[in-house]
């Protein structure tokens, strides 16, 4: 049976952060995720959890300067200390919130900078995140993200971020399937989640082109998700879309999903 999680950076945005859990939870989902949690305490977040029996997915570790249009910091040369201290931080997080999965971005490369050196960087990075997430019984997902949401944007395709799993060889590194960046990107979503099912960590999905809910627009969400459901996927799917109006207006897809008895829906 498929899980999915609200994400609570882009869904229930009607209310404020804190309040998005109940919002959640009152619509029937038992998992959340969202970008980051530093802006609090990861005691008042592991409180709104479980105040309203919902289990943390995942969040990102810190990306660096955000509001200066940073976005990951793990491909980047120089910034190698940073990066294992934004590591310990997101960990320490990790301990009380209680997700067991931890999304580290890879970060932005120019055209004239070598990729070459930011690879090493990032495989070095990765597996340093790694190991430290391994004592703690956390798996690191790495994600390809398009270059429309976030141009230059260091990883971009599903084959690539396999190969640099593989090549690190940790057992607790994956990759966040994104299908929304996957169809921009590449398409044939149905194929890769077929190819690379068994190195997936993360799901994540989102109508294209305008990553409204998943039944508008040019992807056949209910044949995919069927397909990762027969695929044996037992991860959570996050819901990374921004609503088109309301958040509760807008799940009739989600309730659909559950009349057909593919996910379990518990109002509260």
């Amino acid at each position: 049976m498929l899980r999915f999680a609200a994400n609570l950076s882009m869904m229930y945005n009607e209310h404020a952060f804190l309040d998005r859990f109940a919002a959640a939870a009152k619509d029937g989902f038992s998992g959340v995720e969202f970008l980051f949690p530093y802006d609090f305490q990861p005691e008042e977040i592991r409180s709104r959890l479980d105040a309203n029996s919902l289990t943390q997915a995942l969040f990102n570790a810190p990306p660096g300067d955000w509001a200066a249009g940073e976005r990951g910091i793990a491909s980047l040369p120089g910034r190698e200390d940073e990066f294992k201290r934004s590591i310990e931080t997101a960990l320490k997080y990790t301990e009380v919130i209680g997700n067991k999965t931890l999304h580290v971005m890879a970060g932005l490369i120019r055209p004239d900078q070598d990729r070459a050196r930011h690879r090493a960087v990032y495989l070095d990075n990765l597996s340093y995140a790694a190991h430290h997430a391994d004592l703690a019984g956390v798996t690191v997902v790495i994600e390809p993200i398009n270059t429309r949401n976030i141009p230059g944007f260091f990883l971009n395709r599903q084959d690539d971020a396999q190969a640099i799993c593989a090549e690190i060889g940790a057992e607790n590194l994956k990759v966040q399937f994104d299908c929304y960046h996957c169809q921009i990107v590449e398409g044939d979503v149905a194929v890769k989640l077929k190819r690379d099912m068994a190195g997936v960590g993360h799901i994540q999905i989102a109508g294209v082109p305008e990553r409204h809910e998943p039944d508008i627009g040019e992807l056949n969400y209910p044949y995919l998700l069927k397909l990762i459901d027969s695929l044996g996927y037992q991860g959570w799917i996050g819901c990374e879309y921004v609503p088109a109006a309301a958040t509760s207006d807008g799940l009739g897809w989600l309730k659909a999903l559950a009349a057909q008895g593919l996910t379990e829906l518990k109002p509260r």
